[in-house]
């Protein structure tokens, strides 16, 4: 059957309404939206790190001290996210992506007249957060409801957008700083960041429905064929004319289905067209915020999952710059070799995004096969030396991390997760979890960093988060059928009892005037017996 579109308005704009998910459409639109969002915000978190020196000697602060900069940036950007689900289910995911491109925009241009590391946690940290937050999520969330089969590798090259950003950004922001300044450079990112408005301007809004609930009602046999067996049970048949019923097919005559008829007709009339029939039943309420699935054991081991390894997402993106220039390293080299890093992230999300998309494949298990590599490539950085044995590691830990930071979100979607129905409320909750990583992740390195005077530390402190993380969602596939199995039972013994005490019950009514034709039928007969 053919795919079936239907404006429908919506709050605040309008939303198209398909019997099945596109798998492209206008979502190609979306992704380009995503890949250039995804630019915006990541992309220039992860470049953050050649401001790092400059500010430290604007400031005079410490490693630690700058380090919160970006600390609390990622926290209030995960804390906020159930704020940013709630926002985009009442509001729609335009409007919410729109106002985050300002806040980000505001507060990147506000900083770059800073007098202090203080104000940079005000605009940065809290305005640019609270705007990276209500950009980023609701973009990646409505993404995934535009396909279905293509999702993992459309996802995963879309995402690449903070990978491209990274390579171009890092050797233009540092080329920049050069000719006007570092304060002049911030400002212009922020100018630049204003493009995730007009971003947000392209996520038309989505709404699916199955073809399922507008297939057409069955035949009329199946009505005469339900009487047949309720006949069956009076001891009578469609054939007897002792019976006292007056046989037809219609629905009127049919015990207790007297007020379906008018239901019982109508799908008849629009079964041609399931849009506009399904278009006349009232929509059910979506909830802004559903925290059920924080009863799901599968998802409480993915959200521990996603805590522990955000320790190892951005710090060494932040100390990458650093810990080359401690081995002697050129300004102009060390820039080279986060480009390198982003470029290589680029094939890790192709590659992962290529791997996902085969079927029949466990993707969980391919995601911690991903995350174990990650964690190894966290612990060689450490015994790099020198300016191509950093570039070695640096491409290697890009490519595990890209294969990792572009499917870790949309796998939410998977049925050994919480499944696409729940996706919206589940990534608001898992990123708001890993919220805690998001802000004692680059100042537990700070701190490793100054008291060990050693860079190397702060590298053996994320790969020690990855490895527990990858712990956790070792364990999501057993969660999901093996040590929630026993309770599943449960559910389904529970429901088949309930279902055999309802079919225990009385027996199907009868007409009311079924036994008293009999009884009369019975009286004539014997007062003519008596009269013979």
């Amino acid at each position: 059957s053919k795919m079936t579109v239907k404006a429908v308005k919506m709050p605040c704009t309008s939303a198209n309404v398909y019997t099945k998910v596109p798998d492209g459409g206008w979502g190609w639109t979306v992704a380009f939206a995503f890949f250039v969002v995804e630019a915006l915000t990541y992309g220039i978190i992860k470049s953050f790190g050649v401001f790092f020196n400059d500010l430290m000697e604007s400031f005079d602060e410490t490693n630690s001290r700058i380090s919160w900069i970006i600390s609390i940036c990622v926290f209030v950007q995960t804390f906020t996210a159930p704020l940013s689900t709630v926002l985009s289910n009442r509001f729609g995911h335009r409007l919410v992506v729109m106002a985050g491109g300002l806040l980000v925009s505001t507060g990147m241009v506000i900083a770059s007249f800073a007098r202090s590391v203080v104000d940079m946690y005000v605009t940065i940290g809290i305005v640019s957060g609270l705007g990276y937050c209500l950009s980023f999520l609701p973009t990646v969330t409505i993404l995934s409801q535009y396909f279905d089969k293509r999702r993992s590798l459309v996802t995963a090259v879309a995402s690449t957008g903070e990978c491209f950003a990274v390579f171009s950004f890092a050797p233009a922001i540092t080329a920049l700083k050069e000719q006007i300044g570092w304060r002049y450079s911030m400002l212009s990112v922020g100018v630049l960041q204003l493009g995730i408005t007009a971003c947000g301007s392209l996520l038309r809004p989505i709404v699916i429905r199955e073809q399922e609930e507008v297939k057409a009602q069955p035949p009329e046999e199946s009505t005469e064929t339900k009487y047949m067996l309720e006949n069956e049970q009076t001891c009578t048949s469609i054939e007897s004319i002792d019976s006292g019923v007056d046989i037809t097919t219609s629905p009127s005559n049919v015990p207790g289905k007297t007020k379906a008829e008018p239901k019982s007709e109508e799908p008849k009339q629009h079964g041609q067209n399931p849009v506009e029939n399904n278009s006349s039943p009232p929509e059910p309420k979506t909830k802004l915020l559903d925290f059920s699935v924080m009863r799901d054991y599968s998802f409480i081991c993915y959200a521990f999952f996603g805590l522990f390894a955000t320790l190892g997402f951005f710090a060494p993106s932040l100390y990458i710059i650093p810990l080359s220039r401690s081995l002697g390293i050129s300004k102009d080299h060390s820039a080279y070799i986060l480009s390198a890093m982003a470029i290589a992230e680029v094939f890790g999300r192709i590659f992962a995004g290529w791997v996902l998309n085969k079927k029949p494949i466990r993707k969980i298990y391919i995601e911690l096969i991903c995350v174990i590599l990650l964690a190894v490539a966290l612990v060689a950085f450490p015994f790099a030396s020198g300016f191509w044995g950093l570039m070695i590691c640096s491409v290697y830990f890009g490519f595990m991390l890209g294969t990792v930071a572009g499917t870790h979100i949309p796998l939410l979607a998977e049925d050994d997760v919480v499944g696409i129905e729940k996706m919206s409320s589940a990534a608001g909750v898992y990123v708001f979890i890993q919220s805690l990583a998001g802000l004692a992740g680059p100042p537990l390195a700070g701190v490793l960093v100054d008291t060990t005077k050693n860079y190397s530390s702060a590298f053996y402190s994320c790969a020690a988060g990855m490895v527990l993380g990858a712990a956790f969602l070792a364990l999501v596939r057993p969660c999901k059928t093996g040590l929630c199995h026993h309770h599943q039972q449960e559910q389904q013994q529970q429901q088949q009892q309930q279902v055999e005490e309802s079919t225990a019950g009385p027996p199907p009514e009868l007409p009311d005037d079924f036994i008293d034709m009999d009884i009369g039928k019975a009286e004539n007969s014997g007062k003519g017996s008596d009269s013979v």
